[in-house]
Order: C-alpha cells, then sequence, then structure tokens
C-alpha cells in the first residue's frame, strides 16, 4: 500500500510540474477593477498584448469595476489559483481601502501572491495661479499666516489625490479644509476657477494645465522626480524631507498560486517593461515602470499599507 501511495504521489507531482513548465497552454484572464479606458486598464492591456506575444497564448483583460475596486479585487482573491486568473490592481484597493474600510472582503498581505510591481503614477502638487506663491516654502509660509483660510481639493473622499494630501497637511503642520468633489476632472475645473487653492493630482490630468498656464506646479509626492516633468522638485527636495506619495500598479495572482508561475510571469513583466517602446508608452501616460521581485513588492505592500493608514487616520475618513 505504501509503495501504491507512493506511486501515486510521484505521479501527481511530475504532473503538476509538467503542467506549471508548459503554463500557459490556454488563455489566461487579467482582472481589472476599474472600467475600460481608465489608466490601470490601459496599463493592462499593454501587458497583456506584450505577454500574448512573448508566451504564445492570449491574455486578455476582463474589466469588473464597481464599489471602490472591492468587487474586481475580491473576484482575484476569489479565483482558482491556477495562474489563469491574474489581477491587475492600484494603490486605491490594495493599500488605501484596508484602512479606509471597517469591512472589506479581502487582505493584501494573505489573499494574494504578488507577481510585481508594474508602475508608479506621480501626484503633483498644483495650486491656483492667483496663490501668492511659486515654491513650496512660500506655500507652506503663506497657509500657516492664513490658517483655516485656505482650502485644498479631491477627487473623492478616501481617493489616492485626498489622502496625499492628508498627508502633506501632517508633515507641513498646515490647516486647510477638505472640498471633495465628484472625480478629479470636477476637481481641476474648480482648482482653475479658484473654488479651491491647491490639490494634489496625477500627471495627465494637469500637465495640460500646467503647460497652458492655467495652473502653477510647486512639487511632485514621489521620492524622485518625474520624468514628463524633471524641472519639478520632489517635495522632499523642496522643503519636507522623507515625504513620499504616489499612487501606483502592481500585477498579483491569488493566494496559493504555485511559486513557479509566480517566477514565470515576473520574469515576463519586467521583461515587458524593459522594452524602451513600452517604457516611453508609460512615460506619456504619466507612469513610471517599476522593475521588482515578487519578494520586493511584498514588502512594498506592507510599507504602503502602514504609510495611507497614517493618511486615513489623519482625514478622519472612514467606511463602515
Amino acid at each position: 500500500m505504501k509503495k501504491i501511495f507512493a506511486s501515486i504521489l510521484i505521479c501527481l507531482m511530475s504532473s503538476l510540474t509538467l503542467a506549471q513548465s508548459a503554463y500557459p497552454n490556454r488563455p489566461v484572464r487579467i482582472i481589472v477593477p476599474y472600467p475600460a479606458g481608465q489608466t490601470t486598464d490601459i496599463m493592462a492591456r499593454i501587458l497583456a498584448q506584450q505577454f500574448t506575444e512573448s508566451l504564445g497564448q492570449s491574455f486578455f483583460v476582463d474589466n469588473k469595476a464597481g464599489a471602490g475596486a472591492i468587487i474586481g479585487t475580491e473576484l482575484g482573491k476569489n479565483a482558482v489559483p491556477d495562474g489563469y486568473t491574474l489581477l491587475m490592481a492600484a494603490s486605491g484597493p490594495l493599500a488605501i481601502n484596508p484602512s479606509l474600510y471597517s469591512k472589506l472582503p479581502y487582505d493584501t498581505l494573505k489573499d494574494f501572491e504578488p507577481i510585481g510591481m508594474m508602475v508608479a503614477v506621480p501626484q503633483f502638487l498644483v495650486i491656483n495661479k492667483d496663490i501668492p506663491a511659486n515654491n513650496l516654502k512660500e506655500l507652506i509660509a503663506y497657509v500657516k499666516q492664513n490658517p483655516g483660510k485656505l482650502n485644498f481639493g479631491s477627487g473623492g473622499i478616501g481617493l489616492t489625490n485626498h489622502l496625499t494630501m492628508e498627508l502633506f497637511k501632517t508633515s507641513a503642520g498646515l490647516q486647510m479644509t477638505h472640498v471633495p468633489y465628484k472625480g478629479a476632472s470636477a476637481a481641476l475645473i474648480g482648482l482653475i476657477s479658484g473654488e479651491i487653492s491647491m490639490m494634489f493630482e496625477s500627471g495627465p490630468a494637469v500637465l495640460p494645465h500646467i503647460k497652458s498656464g492655467k495652473l502653477k506646479v510647486l512639487a511632485v509626492g514621489s521620492p524622485r522626480r518625474s520624468q514628463p516633468l524633471t524641472e519639478v522638485p520632489t517635495v522632499a527636495e523642496a522643503g519636507l524631507p522623507g515625504f513620499s506619495a504616489l499612487a501606483w500598479a502592481a500585477f498579483l495572482a491569488p493566494a496559493g498560486t504555485p511559486k513557479p508561475i509566480i517566477q514565470k510571469m515576473n520574469a515576463e513583466l519586467n521583461a515587458a517593461l524593459a522594452k524602451p517602446a513600452t517604457r516611453e508608452r508609460l512615460i506619456g501616460m504619466g507612469a513610471e515602470a517599476l522593475e521588482y521581485t515578487p519578494e520586493q513588492t511584498a514588502a512594498y505592500f506592507k510599507s504602503e499599507l502602514e504609510k495611507w493608514a497614517i493618511a486615513v487616520k489623519a482625514s478622519g475618513a472612514r467606511v463602515d
């Protein structure tokens, strides 16, 4: 009986090894928890095309938007961990939602196997052109001279640009009022018209208004300068050492996905991101490629969860 059991076990292990080495041998679904056309969706489609070409199997995007990206993220968690359903998600559902929502149907660190990071999306600090400040130190001084009189906008409570400003307020010791809008586009209209004084927002949304002179850009929240605007200093360089806040997107699989598949997809991901044509497309979208190992990605998730928990607490935002 022992010999029979051992033989069966060896056969099963051999079959599993063969299946993993042949991966993928059928189409692979990439769940994106956002509507088609949004930045993360576009990035996922860039990757899907690269994987299809390099691996010889169809990789296709399946948009499952809703509930602050919770619906699609939960679907990714509950998928069969065989490598044929993957997830492309961003900092919102993975790093912010765990502190923002009292009940969440997934755990970022326990329910997923990180494959790798994809991109960082820097957030620029832009102000109304009539605010009498031309650099970060002047802005901080101006706000402190007018405590509670200035406001800032965002695309909504608990979004990355809202919480980035909460981190900024806490770091600089500022008093300002938050004005949430229904989306970043509406907030930018409010900023240009003077309804609000300032906001953080990603490059694709603000670059046209900076170039036209409708807005002034003072700094970028990322740890290093952004490639589309290398002349703009980081917040850390401009007066708040250690400040770092940016949106990002990462590639994941359900917990339990075999390690050889994770390693294979990490190699494919980083190879795709290393291509000059891919990098140029991402830069054109205001994003920067990140080539991380699965272990580095897991460590980054942990640090981001801790950072955004501080921002959520400072904002007072909480969804029960």
